[in-house]
This record gives C-alpha cells, sequence and structure tokens, in this order.
C-alpha cells in the first residue's frame, strides 16, 4: 500500500498516459474492422452454401483476405496493449489486480483458442472440410472475436464503475465477491453492445467504401453492388443498435459519471430542463472558477438532455460547478467534502493496518468500520485540488459531438445505399460518382468518429483510472520517465510502421481486387 503513497513524477505520469493511449490507439484501428467484416464474411458465404453460386465464394474470399491483413497486425498492438498494464500501472494493476485479470485471462482463452483454431478453418479449409462445416468456422470465428470483445470490455467497464467486488484492508487489493455482477453490470452491457456495434457500422462503412472505389473504376461491378447489399443492410441495423445503446450509454454516464456528461455537453451550471447542445463552438477562457460563458456559439435544446436522461424535462442534471463545488438542495457533496472523506478512509487504512501488526483486533475493527463507511470516496485522498476532477472539456466536447455527427450522417448514407442497390439504380443514379466518393470518404470518417468515442469514454473519466478509487497518478509504476519516453517513442515508430504496411498490403489487394473466376476452384 505504501507503493500508492508515492510522490509520482508528473512527467512520468504524463507520459505513461500518453503511452498507453497511443497503443490503445492504434490498436483500436485495426479491432473495430475485425469485429463486423466478420460478420459481413460469414453472411456472404452463407448465401453461397445457400445458392451453390460461385461467385459468392470469390466475394467472400476477397473479404476474407482484406480482414486477415487487419487481424494480423491488431494481435500484436493487443498483447502490448496488456502488457503495459505490468510495466507501466503496477500499482493499479495491484489494487484491481484480482478482479481486472479475470476477464483478461477469459479473453485469452478466448482469442487463443477459439479464434485460432476456427481461423485456420475459415482461411485453410476451403477444399479440406465440407461447405458446411467451412461455413460453421466462419460464423464461429466471428462469435470468438466478438466475445474476446466482451471480456476486454468487461473489464475497461469495470473502471469506469466498480461492481461486484470488496475492499480486503489486509492486502490493500479490490477482490472479486460477485463475478456475474461483473459481468452483468448494466455498463457493462451497455459499454459491450456500443462497442461492437461501433464496430459493425465501421466495417460496414469499410466495406461500403471499397466497393465504391470499384464501382468509380468501373471495375467488379457486380462484386461491389452484392457487397453493397448485404454491408448497407447490416450496417443500417448496427447504426440503429449504435443509437440505441448510446443512449442507454449516455444514461449510465449520468448515473455513475456526472462529471463526463457535464463535459460531454459543455455543461458548466446544472438544473433541470438541462440543455442539449447541437453545436457550439466553447470559450476557450471559460474555466470552472470563472464567471466566462462556456460557450461562443451554440445551438442547443432547451430540456432535451434533462428527458434523454429520465423522459422528463424536469430532470435535474448537474454541472462541472455542481459537482467541484457541490450542490446542498440536490445532495451533491463538494469535492472538497469528498476529498475530506478520502482521507479519512486511507488514515482509517493505514491504521487498521498498523493495529492489526500489532494485534489490536479491537481497534483494527473499529478502524475497518471507518474505512468501509468512508471507502466510495477513497479515491479522493490522491485529488490535491477539487478543480483536477475535472477532465478537459474541449477534447471530451469535442470527441463526443464529432462522434454524434457522424453517426447521424452514417444512417442516411446506409439508406441511400441500399436503396439505390436494391432498387438496381446506383449505376444510373444521377449523382453517382458524388455518392461513390461519399462512400470512400466515409471510411476516415468511420474510423474517426469510433476513435472520438473512445477519448470520450476514456478522457471523459479523468482524472480517476478506476472511478472514485483510484487516481491515474496513484495507478501508475514509479519507474524513470526516460525510459517510458523511449518506449513511446519506440512504439509510435512501429505502430506508424505498421499502420503504414496494413494500408500499403490493403490497398494493393484492393487494386488487384479478387481472384479471377478461373482460379476459383474446390467446393
Amino acid at each position: 500500500m505504501t507503493q500508492l503513497l508515492l510522490n509520482i513524477d508528473p512527467v512520468l505520469i504524463d507520459w505513461s498516459r500518453a503511452q498507453f493511449a497511443l497503443t490503445a490507439m492504434f490498436h483500436w484501428i485495426f479491432v473495430p474492422i475485425t469485429l463486423g467484416i466478420l460478420f459481413i464474411i460469414a453472411i456472404m458465404e452463407t448465401v453461397y452454401v445457400k445458392t451453390g453460386n460461385p461467385e459468392w465464394k470469390r466475394i467472400t474470399k476477397f473479404w476474407m483476405k482484406l480482414f486477415a491483413i487487419n487481424f494480423a497486425i491488431g494481435v500484436a498492438t493487443g498483447i502490448i496493449l496488456e502488457f503495459e498494464f505490468g510495466t507501466n500501472w503496477s500499482n493499479y494493476s495491484w489494487f484491481v489486480g484480482d478482479i481486472f485479470g479475470a476477464p483478461l485471462a477469459i479473453e485469452g482463452i478466448m482469442a487463443f483458442f477459439m479464434e485460432t483454431i476456427f481461423i485456420a478453418v475459415m482461411f485453410f479449409g476451403w477444399n479440406k472440410v465440407s461447405k458446411k462445416f467451412h461455413l460453421t468456422a466462419t460464423w464461429l470465428t466471428a462469435l470468438g472475436a466478438n466475445l474476446s470483445a466482451l471480456w476486454i470490455l468487461v473489464a475497461n467497464a469495470w473502471m469506469q464503475y466498480p461492481a461486484g467486488m470488496q475492499f480486503n484492508p489486509d492486502t490493500a487489493r479490490n477482490e472479486m465477491v460477485d463475478f456475474w455482477e461483473v459481468l452483468f453490470s448494466p455498463v457493462a452491457v451497455n459499454k459491450f453492445l456500443h462497442t461492437v456495434t461501433s464496430g459493425y457500422t465501421l466495417a460496414a462503412l469499410f466495406v461500403i467504401g471499397v466497393s465504391s472505389y470499384f464501382l468509380l473504376r468501373k471495375r467488379e461491378t457486380l462484386l461491389a453492388k452484392r457487397s453493397i447489399v448485404i454491408a448497407s443492410v447490416f450496417g443500417f441495423i448496427s447504426v440503429m443498435a449504435l443509437i440505441f445503446t448510446g443512449h442507454g450509454s449516455a444514461v449510465q454516464v449520468a448515473e455513475h459519471q456526472p462529471m463526463k456528461l457535464a463535459a460531454m455537453e459543455g455543461l458548466y451550471e446544472g438544473g433541470q430542463e438541462a440543455e442539449l447542445i447541437g453545436f457550439a463552438i466553447l470559450n476557450p477562457n471559460k474555466e470552472v472558477d470563472n464567471d466566462e460563458k462556456p460557450y461562443l456559439f451554440k445551438v442547443g435544446f432547451k430540456g432535451v438532455l434533462s428527458f434523454l436522461i429520465d423522459f422528463d424535462t424536469k430532470t435535474y442534471v448537474p454541472g462541472i460547478a455542481d459537482l467541484v463545488y457541490g450542490d446542498e438542495q440536490n445532495q451533491i457533496l463538494p469535492t472538497e467534502e469528498r476529498m475530506r472523506k478520502g482521507k479519512i478512509a486511507m488514515n482509517a487504512l493505514i491504521a487498521y493496518k498498523e493495529f492489526k501488526e500489532q494485534g489490536n483486533e479491537e481497534e483494527a475493527k473499529l478502524q475497518y468500520d471507518i474505512l468501509m463507511d468512508n471507502y466510495k470516496h477513497f479515491g479522493y485522498s490522491y485529488v490535491k485540488d477539487p478543480r483536477d476532477i475535472v477532465p478537459h472539456v474541449p477534447t471530451v466536447f469535442y470527441s463526443f459531438h464529432i462522434m454524434v455527427i457522424f453517426g447521424t450522417m452514417f444512417v442516411l448514407v446506409f439508406l441511400i445505399f441500399a436503396w439505390l442497390t436494391i432498387t438496381n439504380k446506383i449505376e444510373n443514379f444521377k449523382f453517382a460518382k458524388l455518392l461513390y466518393i461519399i462512400g470512400l470518404a466515409c471510411i476516415p470518417m468511420a474510423f474517426i468518429a469510433s476513435e472520438a468515442g473512445w477519448v470520450v469514454a476514456e478522457v471523459g473519466r479523468q482524472p480517476w483510472v478506476v472511478q472514485d478509487l483510484m487516481t491515474v497518478d496513484a495507478g501508475v509504476t514509479n519507474i524513470s520517465s526516460g525510459a517510458v519516453q523511449t518506449t513511446f517513442w519506440i512504439f509510435a515508430f512501429i505502430f506508424t510502421g505498421l499502420l503504414i504496411a496494413e494500408v500499403s498490403i490493403m490497398l494493393k489487394f484492393i487494386k488487384d481486387g479478387p481472384a479471377k473466376p478461373e482460379n476459383e476452384g474446390g467446393k
């Protein structure tokens, strides 16, 4: 426990955060395509098995190649990400390892056993197993990839909303007491559904974008149109589910992480009939402790934020200032009071361990009760200034609104592409060339929206590594900041190289197109 009380170098904290953010954001470039395109591939292969049409097999194998390139590099970045918990965040790993380690271990089993077995059949079993067995392997690969994501997202959700655990003062660790509460906490359920549907949406836009390239070049038009039909229908269902789960996530954030919600909307002064911001430019001079206006320009909808949270425009939504300085009327404790209670909890823990070592069980029990009474404020003992609990509002605000604006646009993209391809009007559409360019542009926009979602989730909960229980500076490993800086630049170089290699290989495969029909053999 004494490790948690060390005065850590701020430079080390910043570089450790930067290294983890770098790895996570590069990793998330590869993951969402994997989650979604596998189901699109499985649907295409299902059509092939049902119809026996070899063109559907050729289409399936083409998208499988693009998946394989992405999957290989995604695995490399994911492994590094998990190792960083031990190398850069050992205090955090000690504090929550009994809980956090379980889903990561299960994910490892899913990723390296279930996926590995069936992905081998999917790629190398075309002429060696029956059509139905191969199709089953493809669906199981898709299921395995999404189950792997489930356990990672359960672990992340627990950091946002610690559930199903109990703090053990003897070891200074949080220990799991209810596995099912950890797995099925409302935050975990919403986070999983929202994240995977964002991956499905991105993958569908990737397929539409690549298919738009073929239509723009007037090549492989049959493959392109058939791929667009599958991807646009799959994508529309996904993006509608994404919007629904996004609303559920926002409700959970309002309940468990109100500061994140306030930052998402740039809401400094809370109240009833809280305004939903459609578009705004923040005032860069606005701080929680000054009287500057929060926006230079805004388009808002009065009462809509309150209504979306609780279907009641009169629902009270706390603002940043309310959470920092408290709101007695709405029973929000000032941060200073939570800091005081956090220090009581920390001091009780220290006293408990001292009395236990002395064999004074009666005093130890008294300190234990004090600790448990104040444990929900435990992390505030690390907070040095009440304003430190405010995340970087512009980053959270703009990321959130970019995500929402792009997501809304994607609904229209899927509808237009689906209607034009299903009615076989896409090639004769008056603005077909513009539509194809929009389809191509949706690929980078989908990645931007996806990354923006993670920025909202992770930057929005700062300074917490575990909500209300541990700050980032308490969780970091006390190592040389120079070592972290060195590895940051090494990783930046390697990951950039991997990304360039992936994009280059993908562009080559897309430019070459699928294998010619006469080269396709087997069952």
